[in-house]
């Protein structure tokens, strides 16, 4: 069998004397007994035994001892390497222990502060420093302090900037010096990813926010596709759309110079609507689009099916290698649903547009046309009165009068109400200050305003706020007969309130809860519904003669 491990030459030679010397010593003390014989004179028998064996006796004790002793002082030498051993082994399973512990605890850090935080602490520990610390650039450090002594500075480079500073116990030796950068490096990559996982989270909600706050499709399309092109290095973006009737058709095409002519639909972008998964554009694929070098392709869809296909593309070949493609077809999906959020809202504006339409229809003819009607009917009344009865002729043209400016007064209310208010471009108090200004001078009422703390809403909420405003303002003129209102709104630390109080006559609300007003055909019913759907609070306090309150509250935006 092959030896696993060299011969020990002691040991050899032990073997070697345990087998060979009893053999040697009784032949030697044979062929010295049979010399001996052969001197047949007592005493010089007597001399020679005395001679050898007082000289060879303790000779061959001598050194059989000493090679004992040297045998046992080669064991001794032995445990004393294989203790050492043993103990060095132990210390580098120790530090191998702390180095996958620190590796874990990178992995599992959740943001940059944490990484730096694990890294200096794992630092400290696995080279038994008594001072360590982790720098980036930018000012971001952490630093791990314990009892032991630090006086030998040593130091590290981290391959994506920043360093590792450790002060050690004892004068760094090379593998020191080695082990820092190995700790320098991972810490290093584990901070590159943490910054590249909050970089993806900050994209994500730049597309959020997007998809959230805005309504217009071709904004919200501009505003995503410029996140993405920006995240991924790209000058050219295009998103064709699927219609209603399942055509994919170019909604927007945009350049480094802006907004492209599109007239028709590459070949790429309808392989990639088939494609379950982003797709890289061949060079022939890529330069159907311009003067693009390469493209990919992302397919927008959602639990209902395919909303259209992104494409994103640059001027030199082989540009995407490199890109994250899990983050952008992410927010491609993103994008998919704020095109139908955008759609959806598009068709209940249109839908609103046409319930406003018919309300104004109803109105007109329930209301104006009939009363118009009815004062053509006084006016032949008087044309036949007035030679036979001019005072009754008279009385009856002061009524067809006063219901004529009556009807006005009323048509007047619904234009206001009714007129565009434009939010984006004036804001939210400085439009709820002008329009509680003019409602007043429009309906010859006392209006006050209040506005106090920080309003912080979306523009979607913003939106549903001033129109409760406006259904509130609109009743009062219209139903509640009073003299003055008091409007408040009031930001608090979680909520936003708009308070509408008035003077007027007062209703029981449980009566008229599905009443519609003329501002816009929302009932008290509606205008719940809509506070609720954003996640507010709406309530109506009144009773008949005294006065109405209308309270609405919204949540702050984080």
């Amino acid at each position: 069998m092959r030896r696993l491990f060299p011969a020990n030459p002691l040991a050899q030679r032990e073997e070697l004397l345990r087998k060979v010397l009893p053999p040697l010593i009784v032949a030697v003390v044979l062929v010295v007994e049979v010399a001996i014989s052969q001197l047949r004179n007592l005493q010089l028998e007597f001399w020679a035994h005395l001679l050898f064996y007082g000289f060879a006796g303790p000779t061959v004790t001598f050194f059989a001892l000493d090679w004992i002793a040297e045998g046992a002082r080669a064991r001794t030498r032995a445990e004393a390497e294989l203790r050492g051993l043993y103990e060095e082994l132990s210390r580098s399973h120790e530090q191998l222990q702390h180095i996958q512990a620190l590796m874990r605890d990178l992995t599992e850090a959740g943001d940059l502060g944490a990484v730096l935080e694990v890294g200096a602490r794992g630092a400290k520990r696995v080279s038994g420093a008594g001072r360590a610390s982790v720098q980036l650039p930018g000012g971001l450090q952490a630093t791990a302090t314990g009892t032991a002594e630090a006086r030998y500075p040593l130091h590290a480079e981290l391959p994506t900037g920043g360093r590792l500073e450790l002060d050690l116990p004892r004068p760094p030796t090379p593998e020191d010096e080695a082990l820092a950068r190995s700790l320098a490096a991972e810490i290093g990559t584990a901070a590159q990813a943490a910054w590249q996982r909050t970089q993806d989270l900050m994209t994500l909600h730049l597309v959020d926010d997007s998809i959230r706050a805005e309504r217009n499709m071709r904004r919200l399309l501009l505003r995503v596709t410029g996140t993405m092109a920006e995240r991924a290095g790209a000058d050219f973006r295009a998103v064709y759309l699927v219609d209603q009737d399942g055509v994919l058709r170019p909604e927007t095409v945009q350049g480094p110079q802006g907004e492209l002519g599109a007239y028709g639909v590459p070949a790429f972008a309808g392989r990639v609507a088939q494609a379950a998964e982003p797709l890289r554009a061949s060079p022939q694929e890529a330069a159907a689009f311009g003067p693009v070098g390469s493209a990919v392709g992302f397919p927008m869809r959602d639990e209902a099916g395919l909303v259209g296909v992104l494409v994103l593309g640059r001027a030199e070949a082989g540009a995407f290698a490199e890109a994250n493609m899990p983050l952008l077809a992410l927010m491609a999906s993103q994008a998919a649903l704020g095109v139908r959020n955008a759609r959806a809202y598009l068709y209940s504006e249109e839908l609103a547009i046409s319930d406003e339409r018919t309300r104004i229809a109803r109105e007109i003819h329930d209301g104006v046309a009939q009363s118009l009607a009815f004062c053509a009917i006084k006016l032949d009344v008087v044309a036949r009165q007035i030679h036979t009865d001019p005072a009754r002729a008279e009385a009856e043209v002061k009524a067809a009068g006063a219901l004529l400016r009556e009807q006005i007064q009323e048509v007047r209310r619904s234009i206001f109400a009714l007129r565009p208010i434009n939010l984006e471009k004036y804001g939210l108090l400085d439009t709820l200050r002008m329009y509680v200004q003019d409602f007043g001078e429009q309906n010859k009422l006392r209006t006050a305003l209040d506005i106090s703390g920080e309003v912080a809403l979306s523009k979607g909420d913003e939106a549903i706020l001033f129109r409760i405003l406006q259904e509130s303002l609109n009743n009062v003129a219209k139903h509640a007969g009073a003299s003055s209102v008091q409007v408040t709104l009031a930001g608090g630390p979680c909520w936003v309130q708009l308070r509408v109080q008035d003077d007027g006559r007062g209703f029981d609300p449980e009566q008229v809860s599905g009443r519609v007003s003329s501002a816009g055909g929302l009932g008290l019913t509606q205008m719940r519904e809509r506070m609720e759907s954003r996640g507010g609070e709406y309530a109506v306090v009144s009773e008949p003669g005294r006065g109405t309150l209308v309270e609405a509250r919204l949540p702050q935006v984080g």
